[in-house]
């Protein structure tokens, strides 16, 4: 759920907040509900699966338990429709916030709770907080160029409606199927004035369908291929944040001006630390330690779960961090809440449990 950005987005308070939407998130978020503890989930991706989603979305898993073969995507769908269950809070797509980064976390010792506000001005105040980052907030890979963040509604950096790019002159830059997929969508609409991919080589990592169906594209005219290496923007956008043209380097060594209005940049996520630093958690080489029983970090209420974390044993593997999920919500059920919890319960057996599921 994205916020508008013409009305300050109304505070949440929430028992736990999740940061980050892969499985791990996911599963904690999951167990926080059976614990009857409303949980709020952030990601800085548009779409919920974190590395599993972002790096191999296709690729077969053969190490879940119970799952002979999965994939990334499916994975990720299995455990959302299974937090998807909890019925005790709002729906889902409510507390589901993507595309949002964490900017700022504050302490509030009075009300014994955080403040975490994201880049999108949206508020969460919550007693607990679960961190479930991977190695970091994935972002879009961009470009080292001069003025390249004044350009506003010239820089895209995934696909969106054709009509977006009507009568432009649209330069796609990637080689990858998402990428090349992008740019013959946007040749077949028709909408642009011209199409033109572009890569520093000119062999592409594409898949042999979407090859064949980029040369086809080619050989009708209705698009363009043009190897080289953007180094930088042929106006300066300062001042407009419009876009005219991109300095090519050619793989002969040539200089070339390439007219482009419109940017896409499809060059992969790459993974950051971001305000992690900052937020006062304790870190070694990049690396979070937890109490391995709790998994608890530095901070009072702030527990941490999957790739980010290190403790004595820590094995980077999902089923892992499934166990750490769990313990991270009863420890945070402990710490916000200790009047409610009760002996350990089981879904197969327990009202209460069963009575925070849509089904079981």
């Amino acid at each position: 759920m994205n916020t508008s950005a013409s009305a300050a987005p109304v505070p949440i308070h929430t028992d736990a907040l999740v940061i980050g939407t892969g499985p791990a998130g996911l599963y904690a978020a999951f167990q926080l509900g059976l614990l009857g503890l409303d949980a709020q989930l952030i990601d800085a991706l548009p779409e919920v699966g974190g590395q599993c989603q972002a790096l191999y979305a296709d690729k077969g898993v053969y190490d879940i338990p119970g799952m002979a073969r999965t994939t990334g995507a499916q994975l990720a769908e299995g455990l959302l429709a299974q937090l998807a269950q909890i019925r005790a809070f709002a729906p889902l797509s409510q507390r589901l916030h993507l595309g949002q980064l964490i900017e700022k976390i504050e302490r509030l010792p009075e009300q014994n709770r955080y403040r975490i506000r994201s880049n999108t001005g949206q508020t969460f105040i919550a007693p607990c907080i679960i961190l479930s980052a991977g190695v970091g907030a994935f972002v879009p890979r961009s470009l080292s160029l001069k003025g390249l963040d004044a350009l506003s509604n010239s820089l895209h950096y995934r696909p969106g409606q054709a009509a977006d790019f009507a009568q432009q002159t649209v330069v796609i830059v990637g080689e990858e199927d998402e990428a090349v997929n992008w740019a013959c969508d946007l040749a077949q609409s028709g909408l642009p004035a011209s199409v033109t991919l572009n890569h520093r080589r000119t062999q592409l990592a594409a898949s042999p369908a979407v090859q064949t169906r980029l040369e086809q594209l080619l050989a009708q005219g209705a698009m363009r291929f043009q190897a080289g290496i953007i180094q930088g923007l042929g106006s300066p956008p300062e001042h407009t944040g419009q876009l005219q043209s991109l300095q090519l380097l050619q793989p002969d060594g040539s200089a070339a001006t390439l007219p482009c209005t419109r940017l896409g940049l499809l060059l992969g996520l790459s993974p950051k630390m971001g305000p992690l630093a900052e937020w006062g958690l304790q870190l070694e080489r990049r690396q979070l330690p937890v109490h391995p029983a709790t998994m608890a970090s530095n901070l009072p209420g702030v527990f941490a779960i999957g790739d980010v974390i290190s403790y004595p044993g820590k094995l980077k593997l999902i089923a892992c961090a499934f166990h750490e999920a769990t313990l991270a919500a009863h420890a945070a059920l402990a710490y916000c809440a200790p009047e409610r919890v009760t002996p350990l319960q089981y879904t197969s057996s327990s009202a209460l449990l069963q009575s925070r599921l849509q089904q079981l």
